[in-house]
């Protein structure tokens, strides 16, 4: 499947994107506190979709998503633990 990638950076909880849409690759920068990284469907209430524990080591990761990427049906939304930052590419 062809579609244009598009990118955003948090750094806090909220909204990735508002609407349909398929996460297909995450990088983040860890802080040196573990934490956690949880894409929600449906708002902060919503059902997960993925949920990544993320190491004690200050340092920059990246999340490969196989095949077409995990499509969040209603939006994406992102409930952040101990992570300084967090790009998701979309498309």
């Amino acid at each position: 499947m062809s579609t244009d990638v598009r990118s955003v950076t948090l750094t806090a909880d909220g909204t990735v994107y508002a609407g349909r849409q398929r996460i297909r690759h995450i990088t983040y920068l860890a802080t040196a506190t573990g934490g956690s990284i949880v894409l929600k469907d449906g708002g902060s209430s919503g059902v997960t979709k993925l949920n990544v524990a993320t190491p004690a080591v200050a340092d920059a990761y990246d999340i490969v998503i196989p095949g077409e990427g995990i499509l969040f049906e209603t939006d994406v939304y992102l409930d952040l633990t101990n992570v300084a930052s967090v790009t998701f590419f979309y498309g």
